[in-house]
């Protein structure tokens, strides 16, 4: 069953994105109140924990942000949160380890595109070793690659699982407790930007395609180093 389980870890992820959006496509459908936002915001305020473990899973920071503001306003226990989002997070690097570790064939099938990434990856992996699983969760655009990159490697599982668990925890509190305390403030930028998205908007796209920028200059870069 344990086997089982390994082997089909890719597919277990795909599962648990559908069930996750049916989730959420059925409650918004049902929530007793008009308007999307409305929806939403109900549907944060009642089924709070699942919602934060599986986008744990699945994402990051939005999730972690928006658990911070409900234990702001009092929706959400933060203890309680941080616990919760950490064995999200802790829940889906362990699937892309075992990904890596299982899949391989999967992995170098549908990941082509990603060469680059998985040399920077492993390269990062040599030069710094466990540490880089530590931080891995806030380097963006490698989130996902650098735990099936480690589950390639005959990195010791039980090892990475320790300091998945660990980090993950860090990486909820580090997010959820500044969210919660600042919980005032980001709720005036978000009404502001909820006003004026005329403006908001191109500073984010800006801001996200210089991000994509330097990492496309990186991994080219370590990629060149790699091939050599």
């Amino acid at each position: 069953m344990r086997k089982k389980l390994k082997d089909n870890s890719g597919k277990i992820l795909f599962v648990v994105v559908a069930i996750f959006v049916f989730f959420l496509a059925y409650n918004l459908y049902q929530a007793p109140v008009e308007g999307i936002e409305n929806k939403f915001i109900y549907l944060l305020k009642t089924y709070g924990y699942i919602i934060l473990f599986a986008w744990s899973i699945l994402e990051g920071e939005a999730g972690l942000i928006m658990a911070g503001l409900l234990s702001h306003t009092g929706d959400m226990n933060m203890y309680i949160a941080i616990f919760v989002a950490g064995l999200g997070g802790f829940t889906g690097d362990q699937i892309y380890f075992y990904i890596g570790r299982f899949n391989k064939s999967y992995v170098h099938k549908n990941f082509k595109g990603q060469r680059r990434k998985f040399a920077l990856a492993h390269l990062l992996l040599i030069k710094y070793g466990w540490p880089i699983i530590f931080v891995q969760r806030y380097m963006y655009g490698m989130r996902t690659i650098i735990p099936i990159s480690i589950g390639l490697t005959r990195y010791n599982a039980k090892m990475f699982a320790f300091i998945n668990l660990i980090s993950a925890w860090c990486w909820a509190a580090i997010t959820i407790v500044p969210a919660w305390y600042f919980g005032e403030e980001i709720l005036v930028v978000l009404k502001w930007v909820k006003d004026h998205w005329y403006y908001a908007a191109p500073i984010g796209i800006s801001f996200g395609a210089s991000i994509l920028y330097y990492f496309h200059k990186v991994t080219k870069k370590k990629d060149k180093v790699y091939e050599n």
